[in-house]
């Protein structure tokens, strides 16, 4: 796949979690989805984006992992700003910022085609 970036394939092979492979689906499906999404290492995990970071993997704790859906590292004003989550994945932690949580192997097969279309969803809509 031409927007893997080794730095990240890297970093996969290094990680040890107990959710490892669900990890690397995830990020396969995401980076299959749509060749304009680009990863790189933020917040020392695989994250997402056009050219700015918006979809971000977060490892811990080890037993479930997360996607933290942002519009960058900064907080941005979310006056007039929405996103319609027609699949009901996303819990807001914030006006302009939410989280998919995946337990496990089955949550992740549920949950994987909805989530890839999130993911797109939300980088045409804050990239």
């Amino acid at each position: 796949m031409a927007n893997r970036a080794e730095a990240v394939d890297r970093y996969m092979l290094e990680l040890e979690h107990p959710l490892k492979e669900e990890v690397e689906r995830v990020r396969a499906a995401i980076l299959a989805s749509d060749r304009r999404i680009t990863e790189r290492i933020k917040w020392n995990a695989p994250s997402f984006g056009y050219t700015d970071d918006r979809v971000t993997f977060k490892l811990q704790p080890k037993h479930q992992f997360q996607l933290i859906f942002h519009r960058g590292a900064k907080v941005k004003d979310s006056q007039g700003f929405s996103f319609e989550d027609a699949s009901g994945l996303l819990r807001w932690a914030a006006a302009d910022r939410a989280v998919v949580t995946l337990r496990d192997a089955q949550d992740v097969r549920a949950k994987l085609e909805a989530l890839v279309e999130v993911v797109k969803l939300w980088m045409d809509a804050t990239s």
